[in-house]
């Protein structure tokens, strides 16, 4: 019984000891107003992350536009096909093998979207500043061209997923406002909005 008992006395003197600091403990030691540097670096980190992820977004949909253009004055030129279509879908998935937008079937959303902007200026302002899965959303859903640039700015201003954005529509918000917004302020999305996280995604494989 004796022999018994001195086992627990020592795990009773091996608990009994004074508890370890926690983490916590040192932050009276650091310099005031660190807390506030570390939080403005992830601001500023935000912040750079969402221009860079918006200047390839951007450059991507121009390339976009730029294939949409060529493909639409060579079928009304020398009257391409779909199968011409095809073939460059295979052509241009087989020398950029890493690149996922050359299906055949995001080729005819680039000759849509080339014929629905046919200004340069207006899809490097206006269509290229949100994710070219949303661009296709909105060729889908909205045929006046008014329409279609009043969506993109709303998209723009209050940072919508492409979810909220096809609630949006569906809903006629455009006609239930009841105006057309056609010059429009093009700002960075905040970095914390559904807008900018999809930005942020690999942009090829953000495609149909």
């Amino acid at each position: 019984m004796t022999s018994r008992g001195k086992p627990k006395a020592k795990a009773k003197a091996w608990h009994s000891g004074p508890k370890a600091k926690g983490p916590t403990s040192n932050a009276s030691l650091l310099p005031s107003g660190y807390l506030e540097v570390p939080e403005n670096r992830k601001k500023r980190v935000r912040a750079a992350r969402t221009r860079a992820s918006r200047s390839i977004n951007q450059e991507l949909i121009t390339l976009y536009w730029e294939i949409g253009r060529l493909i639409l004055k060579r079928q009304q030129a020398e009257g391409w096909g779909a199968k011409v279509i095809d073939r460059l879908s295979v052509d241009l998935s087989r020398e950029f093998p890493e690149q996922k937008g050359f299906s055949a079937r995001n080729l005819k959303y680039m000759r849509k979207f080339a014929e629905s902007y046919p200004d340069r200026e207006i899809v490097q302002q206006a269509a290229a500043q949100i994710p070219w899965f949303h661009d296709c959303t909105i060729l889908d859903k909205v045929q006046a061209a008014e329409q279609r640039q009043w969506y993109i700015g709303a998209t723009i201003e209050h940072g919508w997923s492409r979810a909220v954005l096809v609630h949006q529509i569906e809903s006629n918000l455009y006609s239930r406002q009841g105006m057309a917004v056609t010059n429009f302020q093009v700002t960075l999305p905040v970095p914390q909005s559904d807008l900018a996280q999809q930005l942020a995604k690999d942009p090829y494989m953000n495609v149909p």
